[in-house]
């Protein structure tokens, strides 16, 4: 299997916050023909996040019509994240390239990368807790036979980040690299409101 991965970072220390990236979580009622995972898919959230929010649910492989379940909400985080995309996808226009296919379990992969550094205390491609973006990838049950990633600290917006991957060679190769298809972007931010940026790409394996 061919990997590709860029590993140059963009790495830009900035005073102020990226705003809130919070919303309440919502409440949702079991209908006929759930399960945990049509769940999650429909909110587009990890299946643990829901089970973490529901302990009640002694069993995530039975639940019943009428039960009511909390359910993260992180659409604040998603339109900012969303955001990023539609700014990569117009820079791939520009030159004639494929829109990438946006994955939101690959979003949520490179959220986890974001939260990762802030947890963790790093800014690198290589987690100490998930290994390489490869590895992070394919642990969350992802195959692909190409990838990338970016990363980025300290931008406050969508487009600010964007601006500076735009002009760092390695990062604007990945983001107009015609091998990968699809695309995850992840958002976190610290306790200072210091936002914390991934970009993961893939060329997936069906």
């Amino acid at each position: 299997m061919k990997k590709k991965l860029i590993t140059l970072s963009t790495f830009l220390f900035l005073l102020l916050g990226c705003g809130k990236v919070h919303a309440e979580n919502t409440t949702y009622t079991v209908v006929p023909g759930d399960s945990m995972w049509k769940i999650a898919v429909k909110f587009e959230v990890g299946l643990s996040e829901i089970i973490s929010l529901n302990p009640q649910v002694k069993n995530p492989a039975m639940i019943i019509p009428g039960q009511k379940l909390t359910i993260p909400n992180i659409q604040d985080i998603k339109t900012i994240e969303n955001k990023v995309i539609s700014l990569v996808n117009a820079e791939r226009s520009k030159i004639g390239l494929q829109p990438f296919k946006t994955n939101w379990e690959l979003s949520r992969i490179a959220r986890y990368k974001s939260q990762d550094m802030i947890n963790k205390n790093y800014f690198s491609h290589t987690s100490p807790t998930y290994g390489s973006p490869f590895n992070m990838i394919e642990s969350f049950g992802i195959k692909f036979s190409a990838a990338g990633e970016n990363i980025a600290m300290g931008q406050r917006t969508a487009e600010e980040v964007m601006n500076s991957w735009m002009n760092s060679p390695g990062h604007r190769s990945n983001i107009l690299n015609p091998s990968y298809s699809e695309i995850g972007v992840g958002l976190a931010k610290n306790t200072n409101g210091q936002c914390y940026w991934t970009q993961m790409f893939i060329k997936p394996m069906y």
